[in-house]
C-alpha cells in the first residue's frame, strides 16, 4: 500500500478526501515543538469543553471567537448549502484543532462542526491566542503550522471535487479508510470505523441512494463486502484501479 497514512500508534488519523494519504494527519502534531512548560501555559489559558455525540461545537454563520483543540474523540466539519444538503469537509481527530481560519475572532464561521462521538476539547479564545503569541514565539509557529495543514487539507478536497468523478472519490475514500482504520484479516482489510452510507455520501458529495447503489456495484465486482456491522476491502489493488 504505497503512500499510506501513518498516524502515531495510539492515535486515529483524520479523514478527508485527498490524493496524498501521507498528509492526512499532518496537522495533528502542530503543538509538538512546545516544551512541557509552554504546553502547560497553553492548557492553563484554555477552557475544558465536553460535547456529547451529535452536539454542535460551532455553527455556520456564527461569529468566530476562537479555536477548539481536540483532546478526545472525533469532530466533523461540514458545510450546509441553501437547500440544506450537507457536505462533510473532514473528520478531525485528537491533536487537531477546529474553528479556524479566523483564529483571533471576528468574521463568521463558513462551516459548522459537530461531535461524532463524545468528545473532550480545549477551547482557546481569540484574545487568549493573541496573548500566547505575544509572549510565546514558539506558539506562533505552531499556529502557523496548524493553519498550513488546514490549508493543504481544503486544497486537497477542492482538487478531488473538481477533478475526480464521484465514483473515483468514493473509491479513494474507501482506500483512505482502509489505510487509516483498516485491520488486516488474511488478505483483506476490515474497516474498524463504523461509517454509514449517509456519511460516505456526505464526504464524496453524493446522495445516500447513489452511495448505496455504487457500494453494491463494488461488492458485485469483488472489491468490497458490506454488512450491517462492518465493511471489508476484499481487493485493495482492484479498488486502487478504480482511482488510477
Amino acid at each position: 500500500m504505497k503512500d499510506q497514512a501513518t498516524p502515531a500508534p495510539d492515535r486515529v488519523s483524520a479523514v478527508y478526501l485527498s490524493e496524498v494519504l501521507s498528509d492526512l494527519d499532518e496537522g495533528a502534531d502542530f503543538l509538538s515543538r512546545l516544551n512541557e512548560t509552554d504546553l502547560a501555559a497553553v492548557r492553563a489559558a484554555g477552557t475544558a469543553v465536553r460535547c456529547a455525540k451529535g452536539e454542535g461545537v460551532f455553527f455556520q454563520g456564527d461569529r468566530h471567537s476562537g479555536i477548539w483543540l481536540i483532546e478526545k474523540g472525533t469532530v466533523r466539519t461540514f458545510y450546509a448549502g441553501p437547500s440544506g444538503r450537507e457536505i462533510t469537509l473532514a473528520l478531525w481527530t485528537v491533536g487537531h484543532f477546529v474553528g479556524g481560519p479566523e483564529i483571533f475572532g471576528g468574521g463568521t464561521h463558513m462551516w459548522s462542526a459537530d461531535a461524532q462521538e463524545d468528545v473532550e476539547l480545549l477551547y482557546l479564545t481569540g484574545a487568549r491566542i493573541r496573548q500566547l503569541i505575544d509572549t510565546m514565539p514558539s506558539f506562533a509557529i505552531c499556529i502557523i503550522n496548524g493553519l498550513v495543514a488546514k490549508g493543504k487539507c481544503y486544497s486537497a478536497l477542492v482538487q478531488m471535487l473538481g477533478t475526480r468523478s464521484v465514483t473515483e472519490r468514493l473509491a479513494q475514500l474507501l482506500i483512505i479508510l482502509a489505510d487509516t482504520h483498516g485491520r488486516p484479516e488474511g488478505n483483506r482489510l476490515v474497516i474498524e470505523k463504523k461509517i454509514t452510507h449517509e456519511h460516505l455520501a456526505a464526504i464524496v458529495g453524493s446522495t445516500r441512494q447513489w452511495a448505496t447503489m455504487t457500494l453494491d456495484k463494488f461488492q458485485k465486482k469483488g472489491l468490497i463486502t458490506v454488512s450491517r456491522s462492518r465493511m471489508t476491502i476484499e481487493n485493495y489493488e482492484m479498488l486502487l484501479g478504480v482511482v488510477s
